[in-house]
């Protein structure tokens, strides 16, 4: 299964070296990394009701 691409948060202004967060689908529900970390960054596996209380707390739900 190939994994969709990384979506960057429309909050960081686009810029490419942005400290951002990044998130994007994956079979177990959702996963996350720290954009300036790029390809170096862990990778948070966060379950569907895990990701929708992540982006509650961070006011964008």
């Amino acid at each position: 299964m190939s994994q969709a691409g990384w979506r960057k948060s429309s909050r960081s202004g686009g810029a490419q070296d942005s400290a951002c967060v990044e998130a994007r689908p994956a079979s177990s529900g959702f996963q996350v990394r720290d954009s300036k970390l790029g390809d170096e960054s862990p990778i948070l596996d966060l379950g569907a009701a895990d990701y929708t209380g992540l982006l509650r707390a961070a006011g964008r739900d």
